[in-house]
């Protein structure tokens, strides 16, 4: 299998299943110098926890830092986390041993490995993204010191209660605001700056579409509104942000600003038709311990995979000009 690695100068590896021994990342690019501990890790891994209310699963991730580090300092050498997986139940996934559950990896994956972990969904879970958080925090502490910060939040908030009665499951929108920005990064042309966001939010998992600024209401703006003006004020500031701070794929200097959907989790108890291994239809309820909305969780995931990108680019950057 290839693609476990994300970046070109900060470049990321992640590396586990969900019913595995562990799982972890291999950050290899990153600057010496820069402050970094075990805190700064897992104050990002438990905004990923589930919560009470969305899911009842008690995972407790604590960070491991095996290398990279000295004396409370990045050395510039790869830094290697890893979590250990201790709350797992693989048993609650033998009934859908020889089953491809609707919405998930599980046929496409079969179909093109030949095999696949059906505990959880090995690779292709969620859990995966305990990975991502724990490289993001790391790419977010080396922003920081540029000024640059990254916020998302759900639009709306589920009623838990409610769907809960319906043995069914929802999904939501995540909105992300990344201020500090400064003008020049992206490298056009095939890798403009908006487009390696899209494709790093768009390889989680639930992610099935994205969004920057006005997005896809400026099908139905005119140029005249759609193109923004200059603010009064002048400096090069500008009265609105249709193009979401990004311009030719390269940062305008203005905030950045998209917003990703993420589809309803797809392990539900409510009956649902389903093919197994031998081609025959089968009626499945999917038991165990599945969150009802996965977005609360995947607003640190969106933040992280924004931050990596925000990260090698900014590096990048250094050897644009003489």
């Amino acid at each position: 299998m290839s693609a476990n690695t994300f970046g070109n100068i900060f470049r990321v590896t992640t590396f586990g299943e969900s019913h595995g021994p562990a799982m972890g990342c291999v950050i290899d690019g990153c600057p010496s110098g820069l402050e970094l501990s075990v805190t700064d890790i897992e104050t990002d891994l438990k905004r990923r926890r589930p919560s009470r209310e969305y899911g009842s699963r008690d995972e407790n991730d604590i960070p491991e830092i095996l290398s990279g580090i000295y004396e409370g300092k990045t050395l510039g050498s790869p830094i290697a986390i890893i979590v250990r997986n201790i709350n797992q139940k693989s048993s609650d996934y033998n009934e859908l041993k020889d089953i491809y559950r609707p919405g998930h990896a599980d046929y496409t994956w079969e179909k093109k490995y030949g095999i696949r972990d059906h505990r959880g969904g090995g690779r292709s879970s969620g859990r995966e993204t305990l990975c991502r958080v724990a490289a993001g925090a790391v790419a977010k502490k080396l922003l920081s010191l540029h000024g640059i910060t990254i916020k998302a939040h759900s639009e709306k908030n589920i009623d838990i209660e409610k769907l809960s009665g319906t043995e069914d499951s929802a999904g939501g929108i995540i909105s992300c605001l990344i201020t500090g920005v400064p003008t020049g990064l992206g490298e056009p042309v095939f890798d403009k700056l908006d487009a390696r966001l899209a494709s790093a939010i768009l390889s989680i998992g639930a992610c099935k579409g994205i969004e920057f600024g006005a997005g896809f209401a400026a099908a139905e703006m005119p140029g005249s509104v759609n193109n923004d003006e200059p603010d009064i004020s002048g400096g090069g500031k500008f009265a609105t942000n249709n193009c979401g701070g990004i311009l030719g794929g390269i940062s305008s200097g203005q905030d950045i600003i998209f917003r990703a959907v993420f589809k309803p989790t797809p392990s539900i108890k409510k009956p649902q038709k389903a093919y197994d291994k031998d081609g025959n239809i089968k009626e499945i309820s999917i038991n165990g311990r599945h969150d009802v909305c996965i977005v609360p969780r995947a607003v640190p995931v969106v933040e992280a995979m924004a931050a990596l990108v925000l990260a090698d680019f900014l590096l990048l950057s250094r050897s644009s000009k003489i």
